[in-house]
């Protein structure tokens, strides 16, 4: 391997816009380094040119889910169809681990909004329960995704059932490809009205579940936004990011990042490699 490929491999050096050839070169030695599998897709918004790495092949999704879930949710009230201030209520046997902000509420009854907010900022499993049940399921997120020009997302079922895809199916799973062009509709596009796009931005920047995924590898300076998923089990663990990002000002790069690593792998080395991608994509676009 050449001095060149070694530095666009550690992080494109960050020293100007790399062609789409090294971004892929510099992903696919990432993964070779790491071992495992790994889908990424990066959406440069301001420039309209996107490149990746296995970005059509398709990845469990885990609780990234969340972040289409709340759109929708979003979606659904800018069009009349649901209120945020109403609330839904939840039973003790409905509690799932990872409930941070649903646990702590002791009369188990919080306001769409609250609820929406708890499932993106701290993925709140028993939120984003309570939100798919009151939309219809996950068929009605599948449709959601449809109708915004996703083809290939899907989502089959509840949490915690969601995190491992059967062996020989595509349940709940999508591709890099497909989640980064949702995203970027999202944070970019007409998917929202304004006041629901500037909320859910705001609910990804404070989310705090990905810090030490891609958004640990963009510029300090950058304003940064993100939704995580981890899942797959022991037999195949899967650590997820979607995320955007970008010097304020600037047209963000939209980043979706799917690892698969070997089962001895940690989640911190897990987190790094994920990490480490966000470097490549600051890389390709500054």
């Amino acid at each position: 391997m050449s001095r060149r490929h070694l530095l666009v491999g550690g992080a494109l050096a960050l020293t100007g816009a790399a062609p789409r050839s090294s971004v892929e070169e510099a992903l696919a030695a990432l993964e070779r380094r790491a071992g495992g599998r790994l889908g990424v897709c990066i959406v440069d918004t301001g420039r309209g040119t996107t490149t990746g790495w296995r970005e059509h092949e398709r990845f469990t999704q885990a609780s990234s889910f969340k972040l289409s879930l709340a759109a929708m949710i979003l979606a659904a009230a800018d069009h009349g169809r649901l209120t945020l201030s109403e609330g839904l209520g939840w039973s003790a046997g409905d509690i799932l681990p990872h409930s941070p902000v649903t646990t702590a509420i002791a009369a188990m009854t919080l306001s769409i909004r609250d609820l929406a907010r708890a499932a993106v900022v701290t993925s709140d499993n028993t939120a984003a329960n309570v939100l798919l049940r009151k939309v219809g399921g996950p068929a009605r997120l599948t449709a959601f995704w449809r109708s915004n020009g996703d083809r290939v997302s899907r989502l089959d079922r509840y949490e915690p059932a969601l995190n491992v895809t059967p062996p020989g199916t595509t349940f709940d799973t999508t591709t890099a490809a497909a989640m980064a062009a949702t995203v970027a509709r999202f944070v970019r596009g007409t998917v929202l009205r304004p006041v629901s796009r500037a909320l859910l931005i705001e609910w990804m920047v404070a989310a705090h579940t990905g810090r030490s995924r891609l958004r640990a590898g963009f510029p300090a300076g950058w304003y940064a936004g993100d939704k995580t998923g981890t899942g797959g089990g022991e037999q195949r663990p899967i650590f997820v990011d979607l995320a955007f990002g970008g010097p304020r000002g600037r047209a963000p790069v939209i980043v979706a990042a799917y690892f698969e690593p070997i089962r001895s792998a940690s989640a911190a080395s897990a987190e790094a490699v994920l990490a480490k991608v966000g470097r490549i994509a600051a890389g390709s676009v500054a």
